[in-house]
Parts: structure tokens; sequence; C-alpha cells
């Protein structure tokens, strides 16, 4: 299943701004579920993003950073669920 992680960390003001802009935007548009992972927590995230924060993943790729990019997300969104239907339609 298709999820979208929001890496943040504690006391990040973009963080919180980027996850409340996903929380608005999930009440026009269906998203896929929301796990929030601090980069901290993970030594591997820590090198890779620490200064990016906050980084919005879809399904392991890169969305945005910073601010919620709202087109970028619709178009990643887009590609997933084409790919999705792409898959299924091969399995029949």
């Amino acid at each position: 299943m298709l999820k979208l992680e929001l890496l943040t960390r504690a006391g990040c003001g973009l963080c919180d701004e980027m996850h409340e802009a996903l929380e608005a935007l999930g009440t026009e548009l269906a998203l896929p579920p929301l796990d929030m992972i601090d980069v901290d927590s993970d030594p591997e995230l820590r090198r890779r993003y620490g200064l990016k924060i906050p980084v919005l993943r879809l399904g392991g790729e890169v969305v945005c950073f910073g601010k919620l990019d709202q087109q970028e997300l619709r178009r990643h969104l887009k590609a997933a669920n084409s790919e999705q239907r792409t898959d299924y339609s091969q399995k029949t």
C-alpha cells in the first residue's frame, strides 16, 4: 500500500506547517496514510535529509521539502495511481 512519509524532527516549525498543510489538503483530496518519521531516530535518514527537513516522500520517493508543493504531490499521486492500475491490469 502506498504511504506518505513526512520526515521531521522535534521543534521544527516548518515541519508543523507542512503537516498542517497536508491535513488541510486531505479535506479536499484523498491522501494515502501519513507516517511521521523523526529523522534523528535513524542515522541514515539524518545524514541524508537532516538539513532539508521537512521532507515529504510518497512510496519512498521525495515529493518536496521545506514547504508543501501541492502541484508536485498531485503529480506524484496521479503517477502512482497510474502505475497501480497498470500493475493490476497486467495481473489479470
